[in-house]
C-alpha cells in the first residue's frame, strides 16, 4: 500500500480556476450572468451524467452555520461564504469534490483526499473539467494559458496544496526560515484555511504560488518535493524529542489528553493547541486513538460543527461549554 505520510500530511487538495470565455470575469455584481454561469455548469454536467451524487448549495438560501460547516470541511472557501451572495457550489461530499461558482472566478473545481496523494486528487478535478469541456468553452490564450480574474492563477489555473502538521518545526522556531526557503522555490505556506488564515493547531498548507510557465505535473512535483523536506525535518525533530527526553514528551501529550477528556469549557484556540499535541501522541502511539479519529475530531470541534450538533446558534462560553461536551463524547 502507498505510504500517504499521514503522520505529518493530513490531506491533499487540488483546485482548478476556470472562466467562461463569453462572460465578464467578475459576476458577483451581475445576478443575471451569475445565474447563467450556474445553469451552464449544471447543464453540462447533466449532459455527461456527471452530476450523480452532487448537491447544489446556493449561498443566498443558506444560514451562516450551514455555510460555515461546509467551509470548515474545506468544501467551500470562506470568500464564497462571506462575500458572494450570488455564489453557489455543487458538492459531492462522499468524493470530497466541490465546484464553486461565482467566487473570484466563474468556477473553482477542487478535490480533497486524505494524506499525500496530490496526483490522485488532481485526477478527480480533471474528470470534472473534461466533462464540462465537452459542452462549454473556457477563456484561454495560446500563449498565456487559461485566463483568470487574478493574474497569479493565469496559466494552468492549478493550485496544489498539502496540509501539513508541523508542531516541532513551530516549537523550534524554524517556520520563518522555512517560509523564506519555500518562497524562493515559487511556493507559499498558509494557515489552515488558506490565504490570510492563522496556522491554528500547527497546521500549514504548502502550495504553489503562481501557475504560469509550468505544467500541472511540474507544479505538483514541486509541492511534493518541498513537502518531503518538511516531512523529514518534522519527523527528525519528533524522533529527537522522543530520544532525548521521552518523559517530557509524554507529559506534554498526557496533559493535553487529560484536558481534552475532562475539561468543561474550551475555546477553539485552546482546543487547537491541545489537539495538535494529541495528534503527535497518536502518531507516536502514545494514546489509544488512531490518526483517523483525531483528524475527525479536528473537524467536529469547529464552531459551526458544534452548532450543527447542538441544533442551535450559540456564542461565547455556551459555545465553549458545548465544544468540551462534544470532545468528551468523541474521546470517551
Amino acid at each position: 500500500m502507498t505510504n500517504l505520510q499521514t503522520d505529518i500530511v493530513l490531506s491533499s487538495r487540488v483546485r482548478l480556476a476556470r472562466n467562461y470565455e463569453d462572460l465578464p470575469f467578475s459576476l458577483m455584481e451581475t445576478p443575471g450572468n451569475a445565474t447563467l454561469c450556474e445553469q451552464r455548469t449544471l447543464n453540462a454536467l447533466s449532459l455527461e451524467n456527471a452530476d450523480e451524487g452532487y448537491t447544489l448549495y446556493r449561498m443566498r438560501e443558506m444560514n451562516e452555520p450551514q455555510k460555515n460547516v461546509l467551509a470548515e470541511k474545506r468544501l467551500l472557501s470562506f470568500d464564497l461564504v462571506e462575500r458572494c451572495p450570488m455564489g453557489s457550489a455543487f458538492i459531492h461530499e462522499e468524493k470530497q469534490v466541490s465546484i464553486m461558482m461565482n467566487e473570484e472566478d466563474h468556477l473553482r473545481i477542487q478535490a480533497i483526499l486524505r494524506g499525500q496523494q496530490p496526483e490522485k486528487t488532481a485526477e478527480l478535478v480533471y474528470q470534472v473539467e473534461d466533462a464540462l469541456q465537452k459542452h462549454v468553452r473556457f477563456a484561454f490564450d495560446a500563449r498565456l494559458g487559461y485566463l483568470t480574474a487574478c493574474p497569479t492563477n493565469t496559466g494552468t489555473g492549478l493550485r496544489a496544496s498539502l496540509m501539513l502538521h508541523l508542531p516541532m518545526l513551530t516549537l523550534s522556531k524554524q517556520m520563518g526560515a522555512v517560509n523564506q526557503i519555500v518562497a524562493k522555490l515559487g511556493l507559499t505556506i498558509r494557515g489552515i484555511y488558506g490565504e490570510g488564515s492563522e496556522a491554528l493547531g500547527n497546521l500549514y498548507q504548502v502550495s504553489n504560488q503562481a501557475t504560469l510557465g509550468r505544467t500541472e505535473e511540474e507544479l505538483i512535483e514541486a509541492v511534493n518535493a518541498v513537502a518531503k523536506q518538511l516531512i523529514d525535518m518534522e519527523r527528525n525533530l519528533r524522533e529527537k524529542a522522543d530520544r532525548n527526553d521521552p518523559v517530557q514528551l509524554e507529559d506534554t501529550i498526557s496533559r493535553s489528553y487529560g484536558l481534552l477528556k475532562y475539561a468543561r469549557r474550551m475555546s477553539l484556540k485552546e482546543f487547537m493547541l491541545n489537539w495538535s499535541r494529541l495528534r503527535v501522541g497518536s502518531a507516536l502511539c502514545r494514546i489509544p486513538h488512531s490518526l483517523e479519529k483525531i483528524d475527525a475530531l479536528l473537524e467536529k470541534a469547529q464552531d459551526a460543527h458544534i452548532m450543527k450538533w447542538l441544533g442551535e446558534e450559540v456564542q461565547g462560553e455556551t459555545l465553549n461549554e458545548a465544544r468540551s461536551q462534544r470532545i468528551r463524547k468523541l474521546l470517551s
